[in-house]
């Protein structure tokens, strides 16, 4: 090993996204460089057609949320011709930062598979200096095993792994990388684990070799390897995940592993290693320290509700200012969240939430808060009290005149036995 930096941040989810900016910038910070050599590769969503958006989304997000300028390293496809490849390649060996993200898993291992990319990541790591930050898709492709995820969850494969490029392999590290640990877009159906779910996941594991583990990470969370002083460091929202058959050791942010406990999960578990925070243990010698510091719902997400119920509020209190400030609040918030490369839909959830509200303050511009009861209602009922009073001194014409011209103000007035009533456009009904 090398004294120079030599850096593995896996993250769950949010690579692109405010949460993981302190992340990023502290890991740039080692190379101690004022102008660090940055790529990003394209290669797990480069069979997408939005590809070429999710790149430059990418490179604006790191150029101006970490401050470091990024170029693609595109190796789109495995059939690219050989002059392309080994610029490919070459661009790879220089770079200090290597950043790989959203996409498909196995389409990632189809193309770098039996390709130097494998290779050209171990030694980057084994000499330095490097960062190397890989997560949600290209994170799944770091372990011996890898989820199909698309293939199980979305197209009803059978549960079971495929291999990985063994990344981790290199460094002692045994098993399967899961991001999207707590995920929970299924709502009502359970799609922890990266879509698996408790019964998928637990399956797949018991597949696995004495030794080997599930490294589950949870969504806008991170795992920083320093391989030179071997300790692993917890970030972000959520929890760091060790299984091992059925047992599983979580850990909130702000933890400090050593890497020894990745390596030997066995000892791990039976207490010959010490984290800094101790886990606890009950009698059935299965650890259980589960902390819920994230629930799987995204930062985003959580906004746009909160600013919903406060938008609500605002004009139950008619208090438009606040209203309008949320608004303005939540628009700022989408702003912050423009260059993460959303795999669901909750970008355009904001932004509908966002023009819901505007439509919102557009209606009450032209209508007014108040309810328009509150300020002719006073006016109605004078008119139906002088109309009750020429009633009952017979003053027919007067009456009939007060109700027709009601009438030709929206107001409904019809006589009831011992009385009447009126009907304003809200339907609310006075008698008298």
């Amino acid at each position: 090993m090398t004294e120079k930096p030599t850096i593995l941040t896996i993250m769950g989810s949010g690579e692109t996204s405010p949460t993981m900016v302190k992340t990023h910038r502290e890991n740039i910070a080692m190379l101690k460089k004022k102008s660090p050599s940055g790529v990003i590769l394209d290669t797990p969503f480069g069979f997408q057609s939005n590809a070429d958006d999710i790149s430059m989304k990418a490179i604006e997000y790191f150029k101006v949320s970490v401050n470091i300028d990024c170029e693609i390293a595109s190796f789109r496809s495995a059939e690219v011709d050989s002059l392309n490849r080994e610029k490919f390649f070459s661009k790879l060996r220089r770079a200090e930062f290597i950043f790989a993200g959203p996409g498909s898993p196995t389409y990632a291992l189809r193309q770098w598979r039996n390709t130097p990319v494998p290779t050209i990541l171990t030694n980057k790591l084994l000499k330095g200096p490097a960062i190397v930050t890989f997560s949600s898709a290209a994170a799944l492709t770091l372990g011996s095993h890898t989820v199909p995820v698309y293939e199980i969850y979305k197209a009803g494969g059978d549960p079971d792994w495929v291999g990985g490029l063994d990344i981790l392999g290199n460094f002692g590290i045994r098993g399967a990388v899961i991001p999207h640990f707590n995920n929970t877009e299924g709502g009502n159906h359970d799609t922890r684990y990266c879509y698996l779910g408790q019964e998928r996941l637990e399956l797949m594991e018991s597949r696995l070799k004495d030794g080997e583990s599930i490294f589950g990470i949870d969504e806008h969370t991170a795992i920083t390897i320093n391989l030179v002083d071997e300790t692993v460091a917890i970030s972000g929202n959520g929890t760091f995940n060790i299984r091992n058959q059925g047992r599983q050791a979580s850990f909130e942010s702000g933890t400090t592993l050593p890497l020894s406990s990745l390596r030997n999960t066995e000892a791990f578990f039976r207490g010959r290693v010490r984290p800094n925070q101790e886990p606890s243990r009950p009698k059935d010698e299965v650890l259980s320290h589960q902390v819920s510091a994230h629930d799987g719902v995204s930062p985003l997400r959580v906004a746009v509700e909160e600013s919903q119920s406060e938008f609500e509020r605002a004009l139950d209190e008619k208090d438009v200012d606040a209203a309008t400030k949320v608004a303005l609040t939540l628009q700022g918030e989408t702003e912050k969240w423009q260059t993460e490369t959303f795999q669901s839909d909750e970008m355009e959830q904001a932004r509908s939430a966002l023009r819901s509200m505007i439509l919102r303050l557009g209606e009450l511009a032209k209508h007014g808060i108040t309810d328009p009861e509150e300020i002719f209602g006073p006016f109605v009922e004078l008119a139906m009290e002088i109309r009750l009073k020429a009633r009952e001194q017979k003053h027919w014409e007067y009456s009939d005149k007060i109700r027709e011209g009601l009438e030709g103000l929206g107001i409904e007035v019809r006589d009831i036995p011992g009385g009447s009533e009126w009907i304003s456009i809200g339907n609310r009904r006075k008698t008298y």
